[in-house]
């Protein structure tokens, strides 16, 4: 009885690679019926309308209302020193 390595080599590998193939073909399948199972549950919710843009009056006092305040901690900061 004579032993080819080279094919018993070759019907291993071919043997492997189908296993994994199998085994990636159904782990892909499994992950979208994983997916459709939790998009039937689970629904994305719909994103919220945009908060509208406060007016540049608004904006104008808002940055004005920041100068003071740095202004003044500036103006208590260095009296304390």
């Amino acid at each position: 009885m004579e032993v080819n390595l080279v094919a018993e080599g070759l019907k291993f590998m071919v043997l492997g690679m189908l296993i994994v193939l199998v085994f990636l073909v159904v782990l892909v399948e499994m992950m979208k019926l994983q997916a459709k199972i939790i998009n039937q549950y689970f629904p994305e919710k719909s994103p919220a309308a945009p908060t509208p843009k406060p007016s540049a009056d608004e904006e104008s006092k808002r940055v004005a209302a920041i100068i003071a305040a740095v202004a003044e901690f500036r103006k208590n900061k260095k009296s304390k020193v």
